[in-house]
């Protein structure tokens, strides 16, 4: 079993999922299915290359990878009134920024 890492954009696809599947059921399925893919990614059953292509497809589904990670942070920024989320990885970065331009409105 591995301890490999999501990439920043499985992580971001991931978290945006997370949020919005209260929203709409299409969200959940999809949580559910890139989870499940992940798991055989660690289990050795699934290839890396093909998760990223599958993040990538779903990724430009909902409009890219900045699209995504804005959309997140809006979400979680009007539920809550904060960004919470910290950390050295690229995705956190980009989160911070994003939820710095915001919360200066």
């Amino acid at each position: 079993m591995s301890t490999a890492k999501p990439t920043p954009e499985a992580k971001a696809l991931s978290l945006f999922l997370m949020a919005y599947k209260t929203k709409d059921l299409k969200y959940k399925e999809t949580s559910k299915r890139i989870n499940k893919m992940w798991d055989l990614v660690m289990e050795g059953e699934l290839s890396r290359t093909d998760y990223n292509d599958e993040v990538q497809k779903l990724l430009t589904s909902f409009g890219g990878y900045t699209v995504v990670v804005e959309r997140t942070v809006r979400f979680y920024i009007k539920k809550t009134g904060e960004w919470k989320l910290k950390g050295e990885d690229k995705y956190c970065e980009d989160a911070q920024k994003v939820a710095d331009e915001i919360l200066k409105k």
